[in-house]
């Protein structure tokens, strides 16, 4: 266990993670051995009995099991139950959240890699670490900030884009959805796994035509997609975060071999996405305006009036 830590923090320094994260390991013995490590995006209790199930050792996760302090872990809570599943599973639990963010490879690149994008280079998001370094800091070897941006071998749709988009990344029900129009080209692409929004200037600054990322928040976009020619595509967080597992374990099985040790290594299968069902508008692409106005009237209901015929304002 303790040198499957120390080469999972090799690559992904726990130096990196932001002031307000819980990274590393959080249950198990570092002298426990190891033959099997299951790695997954959430530590959720379904992917702990996963883990148990398919007997491995370890579970590796994106996530962390507890960003804010915890004063017990009973069963009655989901972190409880995380913690009591795993103890008795004889399953130990590590994470590599923010600093796996910024590191190189890291999240983003895995992204850029499913998109099948080239000339990947860093696009000059926070370097990472407990002070949240400002892009234009210097570079620290193998982190590179949030975000990455390359180029699709030639220009495409954006609708056609977020065809690809959706066919690089697992299922989900939220699936893929963007601003602009659908028909504008778009070639070179920025990325960042998880809430990425905020990269929006810095896509622009690249030059991107596209950023991909997930968590779009309402007042945010209609910001950004008033300040930025820049398509803002929207994902699952879940899914935009799920192909990093497979760099991962291939580079912790990869730093193993160096030291002459092996395990076996699997990424978990189940979508923990929260969102499990999308039902589609019925409406055209435009509101009708006319049935509004009659809800609107409809909703109102009749005007107020006393006695007089006067309304409760009194006017006549």
């Amino acid at each position: 266990m303790a040198e499957c830590v120390t080469e999972l923090e090799r690559c992904y320094p726990p130096s990196w993670a932001q002031s307000w994260d819980a990274v590393g390991l959080a249950v198990g013995d570092p002298n426990m051995p190891v033959q099997h490590v299951l790695f997954a995006v959430d530590p959720v209790v379904e992917v702990v009995r996963e883990a148990v199930d398919r007997g491995a050792q370890l579970l590796v996760t994106h996530h962390p099991l507890f960003l804010r302090g915890v004063h017990g872990v009973a069963e009655t809570s989901a972190g409880g139950r995380v913690v009591a599943t795993a103890i008795r599973g004889g399953l130990a639990l590590f994470s590599a959240h923010t600093n796996a963010d910024v590191a190189c490879p890291g999240v983003s690149d895995a992204l850029a890699d499913a998109l099948g994008l080239s000339v990947v280079e860093p696009l000059g998001g926070l370097s990472g670490g407990p002070s949240g370094d400002l892009p234009g800091d210097s570079p620290q070897p193998g982190n590179g900030g949030l975000g990455r941006v390359g180029d699709l071998a030639e220009a495409e749709p954006l609708r056609a884009f977020c065809a690809r988009v959706a066919a690089a990344l697992p299922a989900t029900a939220g699936g893929v959805r963007t601003t602009g129009d659908p028909d504008r080209p778009v070639r070179r692409i920025a990325v960042c796994g998880g809430s990425g929004g905020e990269l929006i200037a810095a896509a622009a600054r690249a030059g991107a035509d596209a950023l991909v990322t997930a968590d779009g928040r309402h007042h945010h976009v209609l910001d950004a997609v008033a300040a930025y020619d820049v398509a803002l595509v929207d994902v699952a967080h879940w899914a935009s975060e799920w192909p990093w597992l497979h760099s991962a374990s291939a580079r912790l099985r990869a730093g193993l071999a160096g030291r002459g040790r092996t395990v076996n290594t699997t990424v978990s299968g189940l979508v923990t996405d929260p969102w499990r069902w999308h039902a589609a508008s019925s409406w055209p692409g435009e509101p009708d305006r006319d049935r509004a106005d009659q809800d609107d009237r409809a909703e109102a209901g009749p005007a107020v009036t006393d006695a007089a015929g006067s309304n409760a304002c009194g006017a006549q």
